[in-house]
């Protein structure tokens, strides 16, 4: 299945000429899934948020306790988080303004050194998923539960809520020209503008591991029924990072308590899997491409704070590192622009 080609246009950064072979090797990629939408956009025009509070629970990630997440309407604009064990610390705001590092995973943070949460990936991915604009999330820890099924826990969370529209329309954002940030082991990030009069986004995402995981590639439209589908891919961790977390690691305080199970998690070496992967489709198994497009790649997206993102977004081998360092070079390069 071919895609089309994609316009590099302004390099913002990286080297134009690995960027160049970077893209001629996704070009070469053969497309293993399409879900393109054909008809009106998928969300509300409004500036939405939920109906009702809901909560998920689940085992901590990093620590030997369960964890719950609580999605509260509010009136303020975006989505905030509040830790209730922080007293005297104000909420912050879902933004790439508040990234505290991409080390392992995304962690946001404001003001105390303890007022954080971390792996906010998989959590802030549904405001473009799910086309809610506004919204609080409460946590008693930094230390996000780690589902069996990918994040439809908090998918159907939302779902039970309710996404109802307030009085005022969505606001929308693209960008002013194509422009391409590479990185510096053949990844490379596009964003293309939207056509006028149209406000939804395509992805195209490409991966590429020297295990089973092998070279996989998808290209959708966000739509509801995508980012579903997307929401039950598990995060994958090597099979040696698996054993290590399981034996050795226990000695050690960043891996000792690390909620990894084979539920939880997809493990693969490098010719099979440890567990069963999902997502299978036409006999191959896309489930960590459907991740890092739809939990990874889309919670980018949503700390571009400043409106919904509308255009075409091309990935490939890009990781969290390179994907906050793009939202704030938008940013930083003024690159932004309202639409619709």
């Amino acid at each position: 299945m071919s895609a089309p080609e994609y316009e590099i246009g302004r390099v913002v950064a990286g080297d134009a000429a690995a960027i160049a072979a970077a893209a001629v090797r996704m070009r070469d990629q053969p497309v293993d899934l399409e879900r393109l939408h054909d008809g009106p956009y998928p969300f509300s025009k409004w500036h939405t948020t939920i109906g009702s509070a809901q909560s998920a629970s689940g085992h901590a990630t990093f620590s030997p306790r369960n964890s719950t997440l609580t999605f509260s309407p509010t009136r303020e604009d975006g989505w905030w988080i509040r830790r209730t064990d922080q007293k005297e610390q104000f909420p912050f705001k879902v933004s790439v303004r508040n990234v505290w590092t991409t080390a392992r995973n995304i962690v946001l943070r404001c003001g105390n050194p303890h007022n954080y949460l971390r792996m906010v990936e998989h959590i802030v991915a549904l405001r473009v998923g799910m086309g809610v604009d506004s919204l609080l999330i409460e946590t008693d820890s930094g230390d996000p539960p780690l589902f069996d099924r990918g994040n439809l826990d908090l998918v159907e969370a939302i779902e039970k809520a309710g996404i109802v529209e307030t009085d005022a329309p969505a606001r929308f954002i693209t960008v002013k020209e194509p422009v391409t940030f590479g990185g510096n082991r053949g990844d490379f990030l596009t964003f293309l503008p939207a056509k006028p009069g149209e406000c939804g986004l395509r992805v195209d995402c490409a991966i590429d591991f020297p295990s089973v995981i092998g070279r996989q590639r998808i290209r959708f439209d966000v739509t509801p029924e995508t980012f579903r589908i997307g929401a039950e891919a598990r995060t994958n961790a090597p099979s040696k990072e698996y054993w290590y977390a399981k034996t050795v690691g226990k000695l050690f305080a960043d891996t000792r308590n690390l909620g990894y199970t084979r539920r939880n998690i997809l493990v693969h070496g490098k010719t099979k899997y440890l567990n069963e992967p999902k997502l299978v489709f036409g006999g191959k198994a896309l489930e960590a491409v459907w991740h890092r497009a739809t939990l990874d790649l889309l919670a980018a997206v949503a700390l571009l704070d400043t409106g919904r993102f509308a255009g075409t977004l091309v990935s490939y081998r890009a990781g969290h590192t390179q994907d906050v360092r793009m939202a704030g070079l938008l940013y930083l390069n003024d690159l932004l622009v309202p639409h619709g």
